[in-house]
């Protein structure tokens, strides 16, 4: 019996198109290394060798940065066709919250979340049952939830760290139904994009026709979302336009052509590398040139559909559904535009300053499915990726900061200042926030910003907050600048602490402390 080993990482990134992307700056780096080491032999004169050693490790070193990036960051993305159930148990291994190094950002993408009228009206008004829990799990964590985007059963949602707030920018959620042609939406595509220290960024999360035949029908669907979902943004006006995408969702490609009792034999012995074949997806991509811009990952986990509910047995209804891998996981890095004519005549000439200033690698760490939730006829699909970039701002559009002691039994002071020009507004405010909030609206209270006229660059502006708004009780706080045009928190203060008021006390809020004794 064959047994499936854990594959190695599985990587892509945005300096060339193919697995020898890299081939072309090594050979450049080590010309740079061989004359170094020339210098050293040829120079006569000290002072001579000096230079040109200084000057040629300064070009060796600016390759090397050009093309290894400097800040990694981690991804964790679930994607869960939840069958209308309810989230009735922990998220605890659904999230992998005890990993280390945790995540900076999580992605979860649900499918046929309930939406029967009156629960999807229930959900506009308050926030959906599925929402709740992840919120609940990760704020706690230092997680924020920074948008989401749903359409009926379809719903994605993104949580950032805290400190990467700032950074998160030219957020812009749409979607496209494909279900009932086209105009309802039980099938279809949600998607979130936006600006992450400043690389332009897309997740996508659908859900396409079902049954076997329809192979073709969900390659149609997911090209139609592709071309038609547009962003009000100049330069990522579509998905493809972005540096990285990640597609996943429940994509329905079944496993052709095989029984039922081999599929399961197979499954049962591990032998799963006996399906990839006939994977529908895997064979679409052969034939589709748009499909195989995207990567996937082994599929070494089991099937995750049909099963029956609270169990990790395959289907035994009178149908019998097949197993398949409906649950992925894909990713897709830019490619370079192919080079014209005119390009090819300049190809030799062509010097380093070509090359992408600022490179992306993204490396597939895990990619698994949860066996343990069984609330669903799906099991969930996990997978964690390393984002290594090169940032192209480490600066926030906004400094924000409190002024000496704040206290519910004073009136509180805060500056604020403009570090780059952005699209400010006098609409915009500053809020005070408690460590562990979930949301940018999640405030305890709020102070707009300078009503009269807008601020110029690095002008420090003042600000009081009434006493009567600052909580009573004491604890760790931190302060956001929220942009109104940009919809989102432009800036970030450090934690501060907030002194526990009298009033507190004399209101039993907390209990009355005398020589160490709570009273």
């Amino acid at each position: 019996m064959e047994l499936l080993t854990d594959s190695p990482r599985v990587r892509s990134n945005s300096t060339s198109s193919s697995a020898s992307q890299g081939s072309k700056a090594k050979t450049v780096l080590r010309q740079r290394l061989s004359q170094l080491l020339t210098c050293i032999e040829d120079m006569s004169s000290d002072d001579e060798a000096s230079e040109e050693v200084s000057r040629t490790l300064e070009e060796a070193f600016q390759l090397c940065g050009r093309f290894i990036p400097t800040d990694a960051f981690r991804i964790h993305i679930v994607t869960w066709n939840v069958a209308t159930a309810e989230p009735s148990e922990d998220a605890t291994s659904l999230l992998q919250l005890d990993a280390q190094p945790p995540p900076d950002l999580y992605v979860i993408g649900l499918q046929e979340v309930n939406a029967t009228p009156v629960r999807f009206i229930t959900d506009l008004i308050s926030e959906d049952s599925w929402s709740h829990v992840f919120t609940n799990s990760l704020a706690p964590r230092g997680f924020v939830k920074v948008t989401s985007v749903r359409m009926q059963g379809l719903l994605l949602l993104l949580f950032a760290k805290q400190i990467h707030l700032p950074y998160i920018r030219n957020i812009q959620t749409t979607y496209t139904r494909t279900g009932v042609f086209g105009y309802w939406g039980n099938k279809g595509g949600v998607s979130v994009r936006f600006s992450f220290y400043g690389h332009m960024i897309c997740f996508l999360n659908c859900h396409l026709a079902a049954h076997m035949n329809n192979a073709l029908q969900r390659v149609d669907e997911f090209e139609y979302i592709l071309e038609t979902q547009d962003f009000d943004i100049y330069d990522t006006p579509q998905i493809r336009d972005h540096k990285v995408v990640f597609w996943f969702g429940d994509l329905n490609f079944r496993i052709a052509d095989h029984g039922l009792h081999f599929l399961r034999s197979s499954i049962n012995s591990g032998r799963l590398n006996l399906l990839w074949g006939k994977d529908q997806l895997i064979m679409m991509k052969k034939k589709e040139a748009f499909l195989q811009e995207f990567e996937e990952g082994p599929l070494n986990f089991k099937p995750t559909y049909k099963f029956d509910r609270n169990s990790d047995t395959y289907d035994t209804s009178g149908k019998k559904r097949k197993p398949a891998w409906t649950d992925r996981i894909l990713w897709r890095i830019k490619p370079k535009p192919l080079p014209s004519e005119e390009d090819d005549e300049k190809a030799s000439t062509s010097t380093d300053e070509e090359q992408d200033e600022y490179p992306v690698l993204v490396t597939q760490d895990k990619y698994t499915s949860d066996m343990s939730y069984g609330v669903s006829d799906h099991k969930p699909v996990i997978a964690t990726f390393s984002l290594e970039l090169r940032k192209v701002f480490d600066t926030p559009l906004v400094r924000v900061s409190p002024v000496g002691i704040w206290s519910a039994g004073q009136d509180a002071l805060l500056t604020y200042s403009v570090l780059e020009d952005f699209m400010s507004s006098t609409w915009d405010w500053i809020g005070l926030y408690k460590v562990g909030f979930k949301t940018a609206s999640d405030y305890e209270t709020f102070v707009w910003v300078r009503e009269n006229e807008l601020p110029e660059i690095n002008e420090v502006i003042q600000i009081s907050v009434d006493k009567g708004q600052i909580p009573l009780l004491g604890g760790q706080y931190v302060l956001g600048y929220y942009s109104t045009n940009m919809q989102s928190i432009t800036g970030l203060s450090d934690s501060f602490q907030i002194l526990e008021s009298k009033r507190a006390v004399m209101e039993g809020l907390v209990p009355e402390d005398i020589n160490g004794v709570n009273k």
